[in-house]
């Protein structure tokens, strides 16, 4: 299981005989897709290839990080794994001698809270029994369990790139299959949805724990970035991080859980891309057949906490024992607002490839980093942040990196980029155009997550079409707007001694 990564547009220059995407409707947009809607609001999108004899499937929940109440972060990611471990007829031995022991693991999972909560006040040598006999009735509900089964089912039957991840906005779950097997995923996905049983759910909340230290404890970027989110958003939910918050992981429970999953798991909350060699009468067959009569669910309902315009420069130190590492953001809208696509071209200009301006002075000229990039994070739905990461060279340090960023987004203030830069970023943005089209699970992907955020699979598309008209003066006006010194957050990764030292030298 994975979080969702932050994507770029690839380096890659079309042939010169193509026509620029910006004088036409995009290939995507032109796509013969079908859109098929239950009567329960679950929406499906049907593509039929020709090719390879394979079919990739993938769903998309509405239900993501942001979506979670004060005390279950990290729910929406744990649900994630507790969707693979099977249903009432997938996974047991004896599903009603399993779901017996239920109740008495629950209790002993609240006692362990209980006494976790205590805090400073927490007797260890409790703690440790209390979590010892919940070990023990996990194990005893174990001996009926089929572990992984969903999972043999689906390989068994020639299944590929089978996984899912959480974000801030959505879920979701993928992988392929020969299209000989299709069915097959009708007949488990809506068992899944219709039937889940939390089965082994304390043990796998240990490792979703374990996920958190490997991939933020551990980790000096993980580190760095959920404190760095931390300081942008001191209102919005985007602030926490989708992996949870320690203490709010190792204290929830499965009535919570639940709590969760009829809230959001609904099939109106639910987006279904396939695409590959199907006959799309019996998809739209098979989906009726086995999802129509699942229930629809209250509908989704974004979140109404909005973040308060920042007043000043905030900074913070996070100390940790590796290489230094600096982020700097700016408050920027939401990726449906009109000025997402001229930022999305001015971060291409700025890190997009060998050949832009900050790698160009930092990494290749001056030799000051190793690496430069920028983002737009956490999200999509919301407001976010113009993310900027960079990575010196000893012995140059990130005061350097930092100033070399500020001058650079003054002078693209004081002057346009130039026709040539916006030509570059348009090349991109034809070739990925033409790139996503190549994959069958890419192109599922696009459609469905398009879907699932904007209620338009052609979104996404269209929006590539829209950065691609961008103008020099659009740049410029985005970045004279929201690259301010009061709008920034900086976040800096220092090594403990360095930070002793600079201490010592102030006082």
């Amino acid at each position: 299981m994975r979080t969702l990564p932050l994507a770029g547009l690839a380096l890659l220059v079309p042939l010169a005989t193509s026509v620029p995407l910006h004088a036409q409707e995009s290939p995507g947009e032109k796509l013969p897709v079908v859109t098929h809607v239950l009567p329960n609001g679950m929406t499906f999108l049907l593509l039929r290839r020709e090719g390879a004899p394979t079919v990739a499937f993938v769903t998309h929940f509405r239900a993501g990080g942001v979506d979670e109440w004060t005390g279950i972060s990290g729910t929406a990611h744990l649900f994630e794994h507790m969707l693979f471990k099977g249903t009432r007829t997938i996974g047991t031995k004896n599903y009603d001698a399993e779901q017996a022991l239920f109740p008495r693991i629950d209790a002993a999972a609240d006692s362990v809270t209980a006494e976790f909560r205590k805090g400073a006040l927490t007797d260890s040598a409790q703690l440790k029994r209390l979590r010892d006999r919940l070990k023990q009735l996990e194990d005893s509900a174990r001996q009926y369990t089929v572990s992984n089964e969903l999972w043999r089912i689906l390989t068994e039957n020639g299944a590929q790139n089978l996984n899912a991840s959480t974000g801030n906005d959505l879920t979701n779950y993928f992988f392929s299959l020969p299209a000989n097997r299709a069915k097959l995923w009708f007949v488990l996905e809506s068992d899944r949805i219709r039937n889940p049983v939390l089965r082994e759910f304390y043990s796998e909340r240990e490792v979703v724990m374990e996920e958190r230290r490997l991939s933020i404890e551990t980790q000096p970027f993980g580190m760095l970035y959920e404190q760095f989110v931390a300081t942008a958003f001191q209102a919005h939910p985007y602030g926490r991080p989708v992996v949870g918050v320690a203490s709010e992981i190792q204290a929830v429970n499965r009535h919570a859980a639940l709590e969760y999953y009829h809230r959001f798991y609904a099939p109106n909350n639910a987006v279904v891309a396939i695409v590959g060699d199907i006959a799309v009468d019996s998809m739209k067959a098979w989906a009726s057949q086995y999802f129509a009569d699942i229930p629809a669910g209250e509908p989704h309902r974004p979140v109404v906490t909005q973040e308060p315009p920042q007043r000043g420069e905030r900074r913070i130190e996070v100390q940790f024992d590796a290489s230094p590492i600096v982020m700097i953001g700016y408050h920027v809208p939401s990726a449906q607002h009109a000025d997402a696509p001229a930022l999305a071209v001015l971060s291409q200009i700025l890190t997009g490839g060998r050949t832009s301006r900050l790698y160009q002075r930092l990494v290749i000229r001056d030799r000051v980093a190793t690496a430069i990039g920028s983002f737009m994070a956490p999200g999509q739905l919301y407001p976010r942040e113009f993310a900027f990461q960079g990575v010196p060279i000893a012995p140059h340090t990130t005061r350097e990196i930092e100033q070399a960023l500020y001058g650079e987004l003054e002078r693209i203030q004081r002057e346009p980029p130039s026709p040539f830069e916006l030509q570059r970023v348009r090349n991109q943005i034809d070739a990925s155009s033409y790139q996503r089209l190549q994959s069958n699970l890419g192109l599922a992907f696009q459609l469905s997550s398009s879907e699932a955020l904007w209620s338009d699979w052609r979104r996404t598309f269209h929006d590539q079409g829209t950065q691609a008209r961008v103008t020099a003066a659009d740049v410029q006006r985005v970045a004279k707007t929201y690259f301010e010194r009061t709008n920034r957050t900086v976040a800096t990764l220092v090594r403990p001694a360095a930070a002793a030292d600079q201490k010592g030298g102030n006082e």
